[in-house]
């Protein structure tokens, strides 16, 4: 599910939060701020990444870079953005618009990518969450009216049963929140005028409320009661009551369109699949499905992680990704409103390996996996094929190792080696030393393997514009353009030894207990990076091809 997180201010004795566009730090404001992530530590003490200091250290070794196609597993991107056009991944083989699969790869007309979760009937926006799934497809297996039949099935199916009791908890956890927020946010939007009125013409102050009458109508108590609370509020205060109504109604409508998406990814009975996408969603083994529509409904979360990577400055715009001169991006669309479907994450994988990607951006996740052995699969193939998976480690809070984020690299929670060697898990950092790990960021001392900028990050989005958002999300792309440029100079790297070197590498920090929060112990440093993987695998392999050329040139002599 593509979670971004904004950072939000709480109302008191009421579950309501209005976004703020960036936090409250004086040190890095304006430009500045748009780039922090590259910074290096030593000269400015934040933890950015040192992205120059990389490319020169790596040019100053005489090595030329070679072009690496990123695969971005997300929600699409748009493709004509200015700020990514340049680092576009074309599909070479491929005739645009001609409605043939000229590359016999199966996918017709896949120029740039391709999209999983379209069809001839459109494009999916909003689905359900995989927790919503699991309990509309084992309800009656598990809970039928028989209790006889009940408990056989779960006698014979122990696994998808243990599955169900996890599924069915988040989603009765849940979803009585849903329902909620819906009633909450559509009471707030009646009340609006009366708020407006109430404030008869002045604007809003903790001293012009107090002044207000206590109501006897019911609504303009509620309305009362609603108003001092958002009086108290920085972003509120001192506003007109026309600003207010204009703030609090976006505001407002913006959260009733985002629960009326929550409510979906809730309902049982809701499901696009099948009239939208056609294919058999049960048949695992099934490719070939989908279309070309790269940006497919809402491209904001795919759209900034691929600027993040590869994005290059246009106009008055400064913002560039970390791969940015070394990086193509392709575009494989799996992720909707909702969660992503193991099928689709599956043939990702397998799509972008077959089509030359060699390293792949996954910031999505979920709680549960039904389909996770067909996921694993995939993995397995990118490692047999030599490809790096970068995957968010997600936005929860939570130890990864207690409340797995799927896909995961490991078979069991209690299991302590990874199944494949090819994949890098990625934790949020932020440009505040005394409190580095983002607060919403997941963690983990083994099964999290780097922290990287993941809030507050500036970057493309659609309709050729540009915004900050924050998450693991936007923290997992800054480390596959980190892999992209050791990959680009150093092509011989093997996956396990770029995962090294940005771990050992890693400036690590101690403070609020840092270190522990995953298996580097603090934040990629790609100039040090680039260094431990020259050092230890480029250098001699370097040396060895040389001296290999110059003994094959005396054995030709020889033989003349």
């Amino acid at each position: 599910m593509k979670k971004i997180i904004v950072a939000a201010f709480f109302l008191t004795a009421c579950n309501l939060a209005i976004a703020q566009q960036r936090p409250n730090d004086k040190e890095n404001t304006g430009r500045d701020l748009m780039t922090w992530y590259h910074k290096d530590f030593k000269s400015s003490k934040v933890y950015g990444v040192n992205t120059e200091n990389a490319y020169k250290y790596l040019e100053s070794k005489g090595l030329s870079p070679k072009k690496i196609v990123v695969g971005v597993l997300d929600s699409g991107v748009q493709v004509d953005h200015p700020g990514l056009v340049k680092n576009l991944w074309t599909n070479p083989n491929e005739v645009p618009g001609n409605g043939k699969d000229d590359d016999g790869n199966g996918f017709v007309d896949d120029i740039h990518g391709w999209n999983f979760i379209g069809g001839k009937n459109g494009d999916i926006d909003v689905d359900n969450l995989e927790v919503t799934r699991v309990v509309k497809t084992y309800k009656e297996i598990f809970e039928g009216e028989e209790s006889a039949i009940n408990k056989d099935n779960q006698s014979k199916m122990p696994e998808d049963f243990a599955m169900y009791i996890k599924a069915k908890e988040l989603y009765d956890n849940k979803s009585p929140q849903v329902i909620q927020h819906v009633k909450t946010y559509t009471l707030l939007k009646e009340l609006i005028p009366n708020m407006v009125r109430l404030l008869g013409g002045k604007s809003v102050t903790a001293e012009n409320i107090k002044e207000i009458k206590t109501p006897t109508d019911q609504k303009d108590a509620m309305a009362l009661e609603y108003l001092t609370k958002f009086s108290k509020n920085a972003k509120i205060e001192n506003l007109s009551p026309t600003e207010f109504e204009k703030i609090i109604g976006d505001w407002v409508n913006k959260n009733i369109e985002n629960t009326s998406s929550k409510e979906k990814h809730y309902n049982i009975n809701y499901d696009p699949r099948a009239e939208i996408v056609g294919d058999d969603y049960n048949n695992y083994s099934e490719k070939y499905y989908g279309n070309n529509h790269y940006e497919g409904p809402d491209a904001e979360h795919g759209t900034h992680v691929a600027g993040i990577i590869a994005g290059s400055p246009q106009g008055d715009e400064i913002q560039y990704g970390v791969a940015e001169k070394v990086a193509k991006i392709m575009t494989v669309r799996i992720v909707p409103n909702g969660d992503e479907r193991d099928k689709d994450v599956a043939n990702a994988v397998r799509y972008a390996v077959d089509n030359g990607a060699k390293i792949l951006n996954m910031s999505f996740g979920k709680p549960i996996s039904p389909g996770k052995e067909v996921v694993w699969d995939a993995f397995k193939y990118a490692e047999s094929k030599g490809v790096l998976l970068v995957k968010a480690a997600g936005n929860e809070n939570e130890d990864i190792g207690i409340h797995p984020a799927y896909p995961t690299n490991f078979k069991n929670p209690t299991d302590t080696i990874p199944l494949v060697n090819n994949v890098i898990v990625v934790g949020a950092s932020t440009n505040r030393n005394n409190e580095l790990r983002a607060n919403f960021s997941n963690f983990n001392k083994s099964r999290v393997n780097v922290f990287a900028p993941g809030e507050e990050i500036y970057s493309t989005v659609p309709k050729s514009k540009y915004a900050y958002l924050q998450g693991t999300s936007m923290a997992s792309p800054v480390v596959a353009g980190a892999a992209a440029v050791l990959l680009a100079y150093m092509p011989n790297l093997k996956p396990h030894q770029i995962i090294e070197a940005l771990v050992k590498s890693s400036n690590s920090n101690t403070e609020n207990k840092f270190d522990s929060f995953s298996q580097a112990g603090g934040v990629i440093d790609m100039e040090k990076a680039a260094i431990y993987a020259y050092t230890h695998y480029y250098k001699d392999a370097g040396q060895y091809k040389k001296s290999k050329k110059q003994k094959d040139k005396i054995k030709k002599k020889v033989i003349i």
